[in-house]
C-alpha cells in the first residue's frame, strides 16, 4: 500500500493490483490487435524491447525488480554520484573541444566560448589538430588558474604536456593552482592507429608525468582513458565499458609500479565516454561506469574516498551525427548532454551539430555551449543528486549493464590485458561483430535516423564547413549511423549534378486515397531516403496507370495499395508496368502466399516494415543506372 509523508494511506479503498492482473490487462489489449498465445509472461515478452549486450527493456518494472541498495552518492560504488554534492554546488563542468588548425581563429573561439558560459578547454593538438608550438598563442588571454586545460595531442602527449606546464610557469600560474588533464593515453592510441611497436615508451612518458603531476600540480591529471576509440567503432555500452575498465586497470599497474600509491595513481585517471540520444542507456552507462571502477579501486587497496571515484567526461557522440538534415543533430546532442548530466558525469562536451561535415562555426558552437546554459540554468538539471536514483527500470538496467560490461573485461584480462587484446584483433572482432549485427538493424529500419532514414528532406539546402584535419586512423575504424543511407543520397546528388534531375520513382496507386494512402505515404518516404523523388499516380485502371507510366519516362514503378486490391489487380498491373518500359517493378506491403505470382507476373522486389531498406534502394539506383 503506498503512503503519503504524513503516514495516511492514498487510495485505500483500492485493493494492490498484481502483476498478475496486469498481465492479464495486457493479454486483452494485444488479442484485439491479433496476436495469439500471448498469456502470463509471454504478454510482458511481447512489448519487450531487446537493446544492445543482451540486454532488454521491459514494458513493466516492479521494487522486485530493483537490485541491492547502491548506497549514498559521494560513498562507495558512487553509483549515485561520485560526490555527495552532486552537481548541485556549481554544476557540471561544461567543456568545449577545439580543433582549429590556425591559432589565431581557435584563441578567438576559445575566448568567445569562455566569455559565454563555458568552464574548460578541450584542446586537439598534434598532427591531428593545433601545432603543439601553438598552445601558448591559442591560450593568449586566458586565466589559466581559472580555466581548466585538457589535452589531446595522440603521439605528440608528452610534448604537449611540457608546453602546456612551460606556459603555466611562464605566466606565474601556481603549481597548485593549475588544473585539468595532459591526454597521455597510450593504449587509446594504439586503439586508434594499430601502431604499438612504441608503446612501452609512451607507457613509461605517461608514468612520468603522473608522478611529476602528483608531486608538483595536485591539481592536474596525466592520463585519459579516452573510450571513444571504441564507441567510435561502434562498440556497444558495456563493450565501451569493459574495455575502459581493461585500459584503466592497466595505468593502475603501471603507475602502482612507478611507486604511486593507489589512491595517487587513481587520482590522476581521468575517464572519457560517449553519451548518445538513447537517454535512459546512457544514463545507466555512466552510472555503471563509476560502479565497475570503484570496485577495482576497492580490489587494488584504494581508501574509500574522493580519488577512488571514478572522474568522468561525457562527450555526445559522433556516431549518431549526420551529415544530411545536420539541424536534427541539436535535439540528438540536447537529449544526450541530458542524459550524461542526470547520470552524473563530471564535465560535458556537446559536439557542435556541423561535427561530421568539418570544422564547426561560430553559431554551432554556440549552439553547443547553450544547450548546456539551459539545461543547467533553466532547466536546474543539476539541482538534484542522482535524478534517475530509484527508478526501478535504470536502477536494474544499470545493473545488468555493469554485469555485462564486468564480462567483456575479464574477457580481457584472461587474454592477457588490453594491450594484448588490441594486438590479437580480440577487441577489434568483437566491436565489428557488434556493429554488423548493428548495420542490420538500421539497413531495416529498426533503429531509425530522423532526416535521414526516415523523413528525409530531398530539397534541404546543403551545409557547408571547412574541411577538418584528419582524425588518428589505422586501428578501429570510424563508423556513423547515417553512412549507408547517406551514401545513397550522394549518388542523387551526382545525379542531379549532372542530370539536372534526381532518379525517381513511378508510385502505382491502385484506389482511392483511403485504401493506398499508407502504403504510398511509407513508399515514398523509404524511396526519398535514397534520395529518390517519387511521383503518384492513383487510379481504378490497370491502363490508365500504366499509360501514365510511359508517358512519365520512369523506369523503375512502385506498386501501392491494400491486400484486397493487389490480389484483384497487382499481377495484371505489374505485367502492364513491364509492357510499358519498367525496368524493376515493387510492390509495397508483404506479399504472403502470393509471392510467387507476383514475381511470375513481374514484381521484382518487395518493400515492407523490416526489409533491408538500404539493399532496395541500391538495387533501385543501380536499375535506374545513377553511378556508384
Amino acid at each position: 500500500m503506498t503512503v503519503s509523508p504524513e503516514g495516511l494511506p492514498l487510495a485505500a479503498e483500492f485493493s494492490d493490483a498484481t502483476r498478475e492482473q496486469w498481465q492479464l490487462l495486457v493479454e486483452g489489449v494485444l488479442r484485439k490487435s491479433g496476436a495469439q498465445d500471448v498469456h502470463g509472461t509471454r504478454a510482458e515478452d511481447a512489448l519487450t524491447t531487446e537493446l544492445q549486450d543482451g540486454l532488454r527493456a521491459r514494458p513493466l518494472y516492479t521494487a522486485e525488480d530493483a537490485p541491492a541498495e547502491a548506497g549514498y552518492p559521494g560513498f562507495p560504488p558512487y553509483l549515485r554520484g561520485g560526490r555527495a554534492e552532486g552537481s548541485v554546488v556549481s554544476g557540471w563542468e561544461v567543456r568545449q573541444r577545439h580543433a582549429h588548425p590556425d591559432p589565431q581563429r581557435c584563441n578567438e573561439a576559445v575566448l568567445a566560448d569562455l566569455e559565454n558560459g563555458v568552464g574548460s578547454l578541450w584542446l586537439t593538438v598534434g598532427g591531428s589538430g593545433l601545432p603543439v608550438t601553438a598552445l601558448p598563442d591559442v591560450l593568449n588571454g586566458v586565466y589559466l588558474d581559472l580555466a581548466p586545460v585538457v589535452l589531446d595531442a595522440g603521439p605528440e602527449f608528452a610534448a604537449a604536456a611540457e608546453q602546456l606546464l612551460a606556459v603555466l610557469a611562464e605566466r606565474g600560474v601556481p603549481a597548485d593552482a593549475a588544473q585539468g588533464n595532459l591526454g597521455a593515453d597510450p593504449l587509446g592510441l594504439l586503439a586508434r592507429t594499430g601502431q604499438g611497436d612504441g608503446l612501452d615508451g609512451q607507457l613509461a612518458e605517461a608514468v612520468a608525468l603522473a608522478v611529476r603531476c602528483d608531486r608538483d600540480h595536485p591539481g592536474l591529471r596525466a592520463l585519459t582513458v579516452d573510450a571513444l576509440a571504441f564507441h567510435d567503432a561502434g562498440a556497444s555500452p558495456a563493450e565501451e565499458l569493459g574495455a575502459s575498465l581493461a585500459t584503466g586497470v592497466a595505468y593502475l599497474r603501471a603507475l602502482t609500479g612507478a611507486g604511486l600509491s593507489v589512491d595517487a595513481a587513481c587520482a590522476q585517471l581521468e575517464f572519457r565516454y560517449a553519451a548518445d540520444a538513447d537517454q535512459f542507456l546512457t544514463i545507466a552507462k555512466f552510472r555503471a561506469a563509476r560502479r565497475l571502477w570503484a570496485r577495482v579501486a576497492q580490489v587494488a587497496g584504494a581508501a574509500a574516498g574522493p580519488s577512488a571515484a571514478q572522474r568522468q567526461h561525457a562527450v555526445t557522440s559522433s556516431v549518431m551525427m549526420t551529415e544530411r538534415d545536420p539541424w536534427v543533430n541539436m535535439l540528438r546532442t540536447t537529449v544526450a548532454c541530458l542524459a550524461a548530466g542526470v547520470g552524473g558525469a563530471d564535465a560535458v562536451t556537446v559536439l557542435p551539430f556541423d561535427t561530421a561535415l568539418g570544422l564547426p562555426d561560430a553559431f554551432a558552437r554556440r549552439v553547443a555551449r547553450n544547450t548546456q546554459a539551459i539545461l543547467l540554468e533553466e532547466s536546474h538539471l543539476a539541482r538534484v543528486i542522482d535524478p534517475a536514483g530509484g527508478s526501478w527500470y535504470v536502477e536494474q538496467l544499470t545493473d545488468e549493464l555493469a554485469r555485462a560490461a564486468w564480462a567483456w573485461f575479464q574477457e580481457i584480462e584472461r587474454a592477457g590485458g588490453q594491450a594484448a587484446a588490441l594486438r590479437s584483433g580480440l577487441v577489434r572482432d568483437r566491436i565489428a561483430a557488434t556493429w554488423a549485427k548493428r548495420s542490420t538493424d538500421l539497413a531495416r529500419r529498426r533503429e531509425p535516423i530522423t532526416g535521414v532514414s526516415e523523413f528525409p528532406n530531398l530539397q534541404e539546402q546543403p551545409v557547408v564547413r571547412e574541411p577538418a584535419p584528419a582524425p588518428l586512423g589505422g586501428g578501429l575504424p570510424r563508423v556513423r549511423r547515417a553512412a549507408a543511407f547517406e551514401a545513397l543520397r550522394t549518388r542523387s546528388d551526382a545525379q542531379l549534378a549532372e542530370a539536372g534531375a534526381r532518379p525517381r520513382v513511378f508510385l502505382a496507386a491502385i484506389g482511392p486515397a483511403a485504401v493506398h494512402t499508407a502504403r504510398s505515404g511509407f513508399a515514398a518516404n523509404l524511396f526519398q531516403a535514397g534520395g529518390l523523388q517519387t511521383r503518384l499516380a492513383a487510379s481504378s485502371e490497370v491502363a490508365a496507370l500504366a499509360a501514365e507510366f510511359a508517358a512519365d519516362g520512369a523506369t523503375v514503378a512502385c506498386l501501392c495499395s491494400s491486400d484486397q486490391l493487389y490480389q484483384e489487380h497487382a499481377e495484371e498491373l505489374a505485367a502492364a508496368l513491364k509492357a510499358a518500359g519498367a525496368r524493376q517493378v515493387l510492390l509495397a506491403g508483404r506479399p504472403g502466399d502470393r509471392r510467387e505470382a507476383y514475381q511470375v507476373a513481374g514484381v521484382d522486389e518487395f518493400v515492407f516494415v523490416g526489409s533491408d531498406v538500404v539493399a532496395v534502394l541500391s538495387s533501385v539506383l543501380d536499375q535506374i543506372g545513377v553511378a556508384r
